[in-house]
């Protein structure tokens, strides 16, 4: 029967009947049929299949094993439950949506807000049981309702927190709620005995087969990108330690050419297509489980590399937990899935009928009877698959988000092919009655930062700052935004019109955005010179490309730490005011000019094509921080050699308190921070060189505490609705309960180290 089956593994599915039992060869070799063609054997259908609409409804309600389709029920219904305390934002729900507090939204139709922050707990509780219901197979069609509903009331909530994988959790949702996924291990096959172990027609595997090749292929054909085949879209990845046995052979610059953007756009381009056929399959296994491994490990991705290879074994023969489950002890059975081969026929499925024949000879095929449901399985699942495949290239239509990249962000499978860094990001508003200029802090009255990058956004933003701004005493304000982007390690540019009042702004999701800058493509080839010129700098000198229009000119302040800063003219003329000095200098190409620390300059641009110039700095607070480090580390190696011959300065004796457990307790700033930092590194370094047990125990107990704190506000929440809210006190001591934590688990040591040196901006 294996042949027989081949094509559960590509796109249409085979013409899977009931597995045979155990039987001998002789009698197995007769029910086989005597001959098939290529086509079928592989793909499990022919020409036939596809030349009339009936033919074709027949295929796609053809009766398939209902295991493999329960058992990614069961998954993807656990890994959402899992996924709603932690990605969903469920354990911090009250710091998302800070309740009564004047805060800035991006929701995709305006006129969604969200609930009170306890009916939006009551919105998370009811999607968390409608995902415990998907796993279960528990009142299944409810479950699903109730699921999908307030996923995405939440997705289309909140813009900033798009990505494709929490699009996909949504279709996939979808999906599941009109097809036949509780047939097989579900509580709804002890309540309705006539569903149990029931087959299912096969557009519920071609609908999720196509839906998962559909997430593959497209990601790489996004991939064809010139950036990411040239290496540019992630190139900080070949830095992580995943990839250190690639660097055993490679040099870094390789890894990333190679491995990271060779490695990944192969892999999409081709796994759908492994995943499909029986040959190649095996190995598809291996290299798409070996991708999502290394992403859990790369990315904050929460359960997408999980739910990715849950979808897997969709590509399998669907009778595959049947035969695992067969080699499993007996005394396990009654809590397994079924392994029984007795599978019951179904309304939803379409079967081959036969009658006698008039000379009472063998049988005949009689004509099918279709119902609608039949015939709207089979409309479905075109119409689903079309749409799928319009939507990565309908950005012509939604050409009001095309700020950069191709459109909806979110909608598209174009996963990180567009990397970006922020250098300077600058909110100007202007009193529309008294004509005061002032500056906003960036990030005011918001906790995203996706703003910078979307239109759509800053045109939110820029609305809710004109309603904010007056309670502060500031009347019918004008808002302009100054952001300086660069995407896929090209110049630092100005992404939107800073002389454009955004508030005024015209924008739609119809018509291309007036106040986008266009990217200077053109400059893309000075990427190659940009890394010759790093190349050639000292660990202590940092560097900052930058690429502004004509007309145009860059107001920056430069940290009284770099005091060492210059400007180099890499392409056009430009002319530098140095403001308090009331000074101008103009340069061209190759020329350069120091400019003062602890004080503001401007570059005009006064070329006729775009400036291009660089920043060359050094930190030399940090560098003199970093020469005393250095002392203090040579005379703590002598004392603890006893090669110290002269005793320690009172300033200097904390150098002696090495234990661990110890208070950092100096009097000298530079000693104290000498040891917090030295402390840091011990700690970090004992992290990661942590053993299994020791890390599992960290990785366990950290996600313990973020599901408790979840669940125990969603009760103190669901109290207040019930009964009304308790006194504050009383409030007060439940929510320091829920906030209580384990033992400090040093999450943040990594980043509090990095933060310590270094700057975002100059």
């Amino acid at each position: 029967m294996e042949t027989q089956e081949a094509v559960a593994g590509a796109l249409m599915g085979s013409h899977e009947g009931k597995p045979a039992a155990k039987t001998d060869k002789k009698a197995s070799q007769k029910e086989q049929p005597l001959c098939k063609n290529r086509m079928e054997q592989i793909f499990g259908f022919t020409t036939k299949d596809l030349q009339s609409w009936q033919s074709f409804v027949t295929l796609l309600n053809r009766p398939m094993d209902p295991a493999s389709l329960g058992i990614f029920r069961f998954l993807f219904g656990m890994l959402m439950a899992i996924d709603i305390t932690q990605e969903r934002g469920l354990s911090h729900l009250d710091w998302k949506y800070l309740d009564g507090a004047p805060v800035c939204r991006f929701p995709l139709f305006n006129f969604l807000q969200p609930l009170p922050l306890d009916w939006m707990y009551f919105v998370y509780l009811v999607m968390f049981f409608g995902a415990v219901g998907i796993m279960l197979g528990c009142f299944y069609r409810l479950s699903c309702i109730m699921f999908l509903s307030t996923y995405w009331y939440i997705f289309f909530l909140d813009k900033t927190a798009w990505n494709n994988h929490s699009y996909l959790y949504g279709l996939i949702g979808f999906q599941l709620t009109l097809m036949d996924g509780n047939r097989y291990w579900s509580l709804d096959g002890l309540r309705k005995p006539h569903i149990r172990n029931a087959h299912v027609p096969l557009w519920n595997y071609t609908v999720l087969r196509t839906q998962i090749f559909i997430v593959y292929f497209i990601a790489g054909i996004k991939k064809l990108d010139a950036d990411w085949v040239e290496g540019y879209s992630m190139s900080y990845l070949a830095h992580h330690w995943l990839f250190d046995p690639f660097k055993l052979i490679l040099p870094v610059e390789l890894v990333s050419l190679l491995v990271v953007h060779g490695g990944g756009l192969i892999l999409d381009l081709t796994a759908g297509y492994l995943l499909f056929f029986d040959v190649t399959r095996p190995y598809a296994f291996f290299f798409v489980s070996y991708f999502h491994c290394m992403n859990s490990q790369l990315f904050s991705i929460g359960m997408f590399p999980y739910t990715m290879l849950a979808t897997s074994p969709l590509f399998c023969y669907t009778d595959w937990p049947r035969r695992l489950f067969t080699h499993f002890p007996d005394f396990l059975k009654p809590v397994l899935p079924f392994s029984s081969l007795d599978i019951k026929s179904s309304a939803s499925c379409v079967y081959d009928e036969v009658q006698s024949s008039t000379e009472g000879q063998g049988t005949a095929p009689v004509k099918k009877s279709f119902k609608l449901r039949h015939k709207l399985g089979a409309i479905f699942t075109i119409a689903y698959i079309m749409e799928q495949l319009f939507m990565p290239y309908s950005h012509f239509i939604t050409q009001g988000y095309n700020n950069w990249t191709n459109g909806l962000y979110g909608y598209s499978w174009d996963m990180m092919v567009h990397a970006r860094t922020h250098q300077h990001v600058k909110i100007t508003y202007k009193d529309g009655k008294t004509g005061e200029i002032g500056y906003l802090n960036p990030g005011v009255f918001t906790q995203s930062r996706r703003w910078k990058d979307h239109g759509d956004m800053l045109k939110q933003y820029a609305t809710c700052l004109n309603q904010l701004l007056p309670r502060y005493n500031i009347t019918d304000p004008e808002i302009y935004f100054d952001i300086w982007v660069s995407i896929n390690d090209r110049f630092q540019q100005r992404i939107f019109d800073p002389r454009v009042d955004i508030v005024k702004a015209d924008w739609s999701p119809f018509r291309q955005n007036p106040w986008l800058m266009p990217l200077l493509v053109d400059l893309s080839p000075w990427r190659t010179k940009f890394q010759e010129i790093e190349g050639t700098l000292d660990n202590q000198t940092e560097i900052v490309f930058i690429a502004d229009f004509p007309g145009l000119h860059l107001e920056n302040f430069v940290s009284e730490d770099l005091g060492n800063t210059s400007i180099q003219i890499l392409q056009g003329q430009v002319n530098i005011e140095i403001v308090e000095e009331k000074k101008n200098y103009t340069l061209k190409k190759g020329e350069q000019t120091q400019v003062p620390a602890g004080a503001y300059h401007k570059v005009y641009t006064i070329s006729d094509g775009p400036s291009c110039y660089m920043y060359i700095y050094v930190n030399t607070t940090e560098a003199a921080l970093q020469k005393n480090f250095t002392k203090l580390l040579e005379i703590q190696e002598r004392v603890r050699n006893g090669t110290e011959t002269e005793p320690l300065s009172p300033e200097l004796q904390p150098l002696l308190a090495v234990d661990e457990g110890s208070e950092v307790n100096a009097t000298d700033p530079v000693v104290r921070l000498f040891l917090k930092r030295q402390r840091r590194m011990k700690e970090v370094k004992k992290r990661r060189e942590a053993g299994i047990l020791e890390r599992f125990d960290r990785f366990v107990t950290k996600k313990y505490y973020t599901i408790r704190r979840g669940f125990l506000m969603t009760a103190i929440a669901m109290r207040n609705l019930a009964v009304g809210l308790p006194p504050v006190e009383q409030l007060t001591r439940e929510v320091a309960y829920a906030n209580m934590r384990g033992p400090q688990n040093e999450g943040h040591q990594d980043e509090a180290l990095k933060d310590e040196v270094g700057h975002s901006e100059l």
